[in-house]
């Protein structure tokens, strides 16, 4: 039986859309677990930030990820956070395979420049909370992935298809 491949990495480094894209290839259900948060409180991300602050909604996150992992394989794409958690490194790790989809500092702020859903961007400087982002959350991408792949000025299919390869290894 097929596990789930799970996509981590920063806010813009293409996991939703790769996501997407690799589900059509694997022929897997998509699932990106902040659009699952979304549903279950009726409510935005930023919405859930300003009203139970990152804790809360970290908390909320667990769960999700939790309840998609027990279910059938998937493709998961992953909030840029969710590997602050031991407990969600440990979840991830032990139940598919996980890819660290990587991008520059500079691609990712050309990526999230006008996305105002991003609450954590939402100061006056963006590309210093990326750079400390990147700084904490790095190791810890790199502590759960099986593969790293760089998403830098690469189409979103082209990397979709080197992850489809890497998992069925043809």
């Amino acid at each position: 039986m097929q596990a789930s491949v799970i996509l981590v990495g920063p806010m813009g480094a293409g996991k939703s859309t790769i996501g997407r894209l690799l589900a059509g290839l694997l022929r897997l259900p998509f699932t990106d677990s902040d659009r699952v948060i979304e549903e279950r409180t009726g409510a935005d991300i930023p919405w859930i930030f300003d009203v139970e602050g990152e804790e809360g909604f970290r908390q909320r996150e667990t769960a999700v990820i939790k309840d998609i992992l027990e279910g059938e394989p998937v493709v998961l794409a992953t909030g840029g956070g969710a590997v602050l958690k031991p407990e969600n490194r440990k979840m991830l790790a032990a139940t598919g395979q996980v890819f660290y989809l990587m991008a520059s500092t500079e691609q990712l702020l050309e990526r999230t420049a006008k996305d105002k859903k991003r609450p954590l961007l939402q100061v006056d400087d963006p590309e210093a909370k990326i750079r400390e982002l990147i700084a904490e959350r790095d190791p810890l991408y790199n502590q759960v992935a099986d593969v790293v792949v760089n998403t830098d000025r690469r189409s979103p299919r082209s990397v979709a298809q080197e992850i489809a390869r890497a998992v069925t290894g043809s």
